[in-house]
């Protein structure tokens, strides 16, 4: 008999999840994992990345390191031929290659969620990856540097000011850590010494952190308008340029950075399956088996997975769900191998963590509300639990920043080309940016 063959299709925290259960409860059957990186990125501590806290590596964990017994083919998928049991797909250098599986998990992930604003997509920033975390870092950075230097007020006033579109988690984060970033460096540049420097974030939302429960949203909004962060609610962006842009309300904005952290949404390769949909993510059972097609199982962002402890409802595109649903994939994906019985998906949340820079964050561990120290403790805390590896580099270096601050350089590794918004690919499949954690 030949060797069950396995098609992972992304390594974002649904497919690294599923490989590393596979891996260990499968050993009769070959596992292919396609993924356009080497590695697993933890998304949830990317705004530490970009403000300088963590360096890149600390987030981004080796596949072949720790998925030893799993055959990764860089590349991204181009094609899937449901029926024909065939996934096409491209390498980094652009050749076509074709795989065969007996099962498939999808697990592509999500793209930025791109809404029609005339001038989002050519002067926006987006932030999922760790090459746009990079790139906002030395963004941040030049626009200080250049602020120092010129003898145009309002050029000075235009590149220290920064806004931030999305009051979710992740733009929640990035301007709290970006906030602290521009403090720091305005203390290495003395020219800057008497100079404001603006942080705005707006949401559509009545409040932040719309997802999560309003004594987190009352927390974190607390914390910002403390810092002196302008907190723009019930407006977002109408018209954006390359050095001013207009908001909803009518008033204009100068300022040379604009970071979009709306959300995201299915990835485009969902659609292209015409298989039938819930809010543009594939229709499964509570097995993760997509609806009429039993040797091919969906996860994480691009599935509409049934909450069971939710009736009527699906569960919501976070890595909470995303990390439990592939390590369930891999049980299920064994077991119908073998012919035995599937079991359903069944998660209760377990609360949400927002790390607001310095030693503040907001939490809800098991329902229970923290702030403060406390909160951060436990955010910290789970994070490193949560982390596949790194730990101890990550660890000291949090330590060290703690008693020593970091000071930022430009280090010109990624440059505005790279980094254009992007909403048609994922820069790294199967990542779940929004609310990440719990």
């Amino acid at each position: 008999m030949s060797v069950p063959r396995v098609v992972i299709v992304g390594a974002g925290f649904a497919g690294y999840h599923a490989a590393r259960g596979l891996q260990k409860h499968a050993p009769d059957a070959e596992i292919v994992l396609i993924n356009p990186t080497d590695y697993f990125l933890y998304v949830p501590l990317l705004p530490e990345v970009a403000a300088g806290i963590l360096e890149p590596r600390r987030i981004c964990v080796s596949l072949p390191d720790r998925l030893p017994k799993v055959k990764l083919l860089l590349g991204t998928a181009t094609h899937i031929d449901i029926d024909g049991h065939r996934v096409e797909w491209a390498d980094p250098e652009g050749r076509l290659n074709v795989t065969d599986f007996d099962r498939l998990v999808l697990a592509a992930g999500s793209v930025n969620k791109l809404l029609p604003i005339p001038g989002v997509a050519e002067y926006a920033h987006g932030f999922r990856s760790i090459s746009e975390a990079l790139f906002l870092r030395d963004h941040i950075t030049r626009q200080l540097e250049l602020a120092a230097v010129t003898s145009d007020r309002d050029e000075r006033d235009a590149r220290c000011t920064f806004v931030v579109v999305g009051a979710g988690y992740t733009g929640t984060e990035v301007v709290a850590q970006g906030q602290l970033l521009t403090n720091r460096l305005v203390r290495q540049l003395p020219a800057l010494r008497n100079q404001p420097v603006r942080w705005l974030v707006a949401d559509l939302a009545d409040r932040l952190l719309p997802g999560l429960g309003p004594r987190m949203s009352k927390t974190a909004e607390r914390v910002l308008r403390k810092r002196g962060v302008e907190v723009r609610l019930g407006q977002s962006v109408d018209n954006a340029g390359p050095e001013c842009l207009r908001m909803t309300t009518g008033e204009e904005i100068t300022t040379r950075s604009l970071i979009w952290c709306v959300g995201v949404r299915p990835d485009p390769l969902v659609d292209a399956l015409s298989l039938p949909t819930d809010h543009g993510r594939l229709q499964v059972h509570e097995t993760l088996v997509v609806r009429g097609r039993s040797h091919v199982f969906a996860v994480g962002d691009c599935a509409a997975v049934p909450d069971v402890t939710r009736p009527g409802s699906i569960t919501g595109m976070t890595a909470q769900h995303a990390q439990r649903q592939g390590k369930l994939v891999a049980r299920n994906v064994m077991a119908s191998l073998r012919g035995d019985d599937l079991q359903p998906y069944k998660h209760h949340d377990l609360g949400f963590l927002v790390d607001l820079g310095g030693f503040r964050a907001a939490a809800n561990p098991l329902q229970v509300p923290l702030s403060g120290l406390a909160a951060k403790t436990v955010t910290r805390s789970y994070h490193l639990y949560s982390l596949p590896g790194n730990r101890t580099r990550t660890s000291t270096d949090w330590a060290i920043n703690t008693i020593m601050p970091p000071r930022a350089v430009q280090l010109g590794l990624v440059d505005a080309s790279r980094v254009r918004l992007e909403c048609t690919n994922p820069s790294v499949a199967s990542q779940s940016l929004s609310d990440a954690t719990g």
